[in-house]
């Protein structure tokens, strides 16, 4: 008996040192997940989603490139819960504490990145991470693991709108909607863009035109005197999206959609920047910093302060994204309907043409790609099939069938006490349901409009305003440089330019001093490789426009 116990232990010491080894080389031997990948690959059936031939457990590692996303929380509201329990993958979600392009920049230079990364499709860093070769080419992964993928899943046209010049495709949106699809379902569509008041506060003004300068900034002054305090702060008259290094949102491209300035005109780029229209909007607010409109506080807060502003009903106006503060408005539509927020017509051209807001585009918002450390490529991009398709978008859209929802017809419908709380405390809904795109990263709009249940205020009002004047503006799409290139280099440098200027010309103490600043700027821009990033951004232009032509 001795005897048989002293083999026992040299047996069960062996097996320890076996995994032991096997751990510390990743979790398993290189033999082992040889033969796995062989496994994944014999289980290939193109004409069934791959991602049902395993659903034993795993965890990828999840890199989201929003420091203001709090989603994290995989696995304890039901949606995850149902995803996980089905597919078998866990998701762990890493998001910047601070700087985004410092995290990023960071992961790059170490040259190894978490299994998926969610960032903004513009972003300089999906250039760096491909050229990199620190992320896997989609396309490969699906043809060795998972053809379903492309043949059932993928749309061609958003497969072909990012394909490199390699052949190869690195990332798939969220929230794409290609030419084809602005055709089925472009009437349907809403813009983010809005150009919102304090309900209670505009109609106590008599609800006063704020779509000329004049107007503008009068709305303004007379909103400061009357209301001089919200809740024993000071009222701030207008809000906008945060600053950053390369400039202010609401300042940029959505004042220029509400003046509704060109982006081309005869086949040729225009540079909105130097439009008159936009240049007198600018010293309005220039005029409005003046006299006092224009809070210290817009110039330094990051969207956290500004929701938490939102929700107290601080702000009289903001050009604001409505989708970013969905929370702060329930809170203040549960305390009072009258202070929400609407959306009425703000600052116009000259001829007050209705504004040329910005719809949904064949780029999407964010990429999602696939590291090239990945801990398993064939559960990989079978996750990622399974997210993309009809079934994936349904899951993470509407939940679990008789848990969140339950079938009326042919037509998910959420159960009614979980479409009230949707509607009236969507953080709780998110901490205890997780469902209606609180995991947005995959969201195909298009597929999950279906399921969307009604409007209902405080959101509805700001969802209609934006019906009709929502565009197509797919073919200006990734024409900025980027990378290392001549052009990429120039165009970081205009961005930041453009970043340190646009403060320096709202806090202008006068007209003059403002036309000195711009006119220095333009001298900058042009001697900053100005003509060389046009050059590159009329060709890239005139790409598109084949690209989109060829995929109707």
């Amino acid at each position: 008996m001795r005897q048989k116990g002293k083999k026992f232990s040299l047996l069960l010491a062996a097996m320890l040192m076996i995994f032991s080894t096997a751990c510390s080389s990743g979790g398993q031997s290189k033999e082992a997940a040889a033969e796995k990948d062989e496994a994944a690959q014999a289980a290939v059936d193109p004409s069934r989603p791959a991602w049902k031939n395993d659903t034993s457990p795993i965890t990828f590692d999840w890199y989201i490139n929003f420091a203001w996303y709090t989603g994290t929380d995989w696995g304890k509201d039901l949606t995850s819960q149902y995803v996980t329990k089905k597919t078998g993958v866990n998701l762990n979600f890493v998001v910047p504490a601070g700087n985004e392009a410092e995290k990023m920049n960071t992961m790059i230079a170490s040259g190894k990145l978490p299994d998926f990364v969610t960032i903004a499709w513009s972003d300089d860093a999906v250039k760096k991470m491909i050229e990199g070769k620190l992320v896997l080419p989609l396309n490969e992964l699906a043809e060795k693991y998972d053809p379903y993928f492309v043949s059932n899943v993928a749309d061609p046209a958003k497969l072909s709108w990012y394909t490199q010049e390699d052949g190869n495709v690195y990332g798939y949106p969220n929230a794409s909607s290609s030419p084809a699809d602005f055709e089925k379902y472009g009437e349907n569509y809403v813009s983010n863009q809005t150009f919102v008041v304090r309900k209670d506060m505009y109609e106590a003004l008599g609800k006063p035109d704020m779509r000329t300068p004049e107007g503008f900034l009068a709305a303004l002054k007379a909103a400061k005197e009357k209301f001089p305090q919200v809740e024993g702060q000071p009222l701030i008259p207008i809000g906008l999206h945060e600053f950053t290094d390369n400039g202010n949102y609401s300042l940029e491209s959505y004042l220029q959609n509400y003046l509704a300035i060109p982006q081309e005109k005869d086949g040729k780029l225009y540079d909105r920047q130097t439009d008159p229209e936009y240049i007198k909007w600018l010293k309005t607010f220039r005029q409005a910093n003046q006299d006092g409109l224009l809070a210290k506080d817009i110039f330094i807060d990051k969207r956290a302060q500004m929701e938490e502003k939102i929700a107290q009903g601080r702000y009289f106006a903001m050009m604001y994204q409505r989708s970013d503060f969905s929370n702060p408005q329930n809170a203040l539509f549960a305390k009072d309907p009258n202070s929400v927020y609407i959306a009425v017509d703000g600052p116009s051209n000259a001829a007050k043409d209705q504004p040329t807001l910005s719809g949904p585009v064949i780029s999407g918002w964010t990429l999602t790609l696939i590291s090239k450390d990945v801990k398993d490529k064939a559960r990989a991009i079978s996750f990622l099939e399974y997210l993309t398709s009809e079934e994936g978008q349904r899951d993470l859209y509407m939940g679990e069938e008789g848990v969140t929802y339950d079938m009326k017809g042919d037509k998910p419908t959420f159960k009614p006490e979980v479409l009230d709380l949707l509607n009236s405390d969507r953080a709780a809904f998110d901490a205890k349901y997780g469902a209606s795109h609180k995991y947005w990263m995959m969201m195909d709009t298009n597929v999950t409009d279906q399921w969307a249940p009604e409007a209902v205020e405080p959101f509805k009002q700001m969802a209609d305003w934006t019906r009709g004047k929502t565009v197509s503006a797919s073919q200006f799409d990734q024409i900025n440089p980027t990378g290392n290139s001549k052009e990429g280099i120039a165009n970081t440098k205009l961005g930041q330019l453009w970043g340190k200027t646009l403060p320096k010309l709202l806090l202008a103490s006068s007209e003059a001093e403002f036309d000195q600043i711009w006119k220095d700027y333009q001298q900058k821009r042009q001697s900053s490789g100005l003509a060389e990033v046009q050059a590159y951004q009329q060709a890239e232009y005139e790409k598109n426009l084949e690209k989109l032509n060829g995929s109707k």
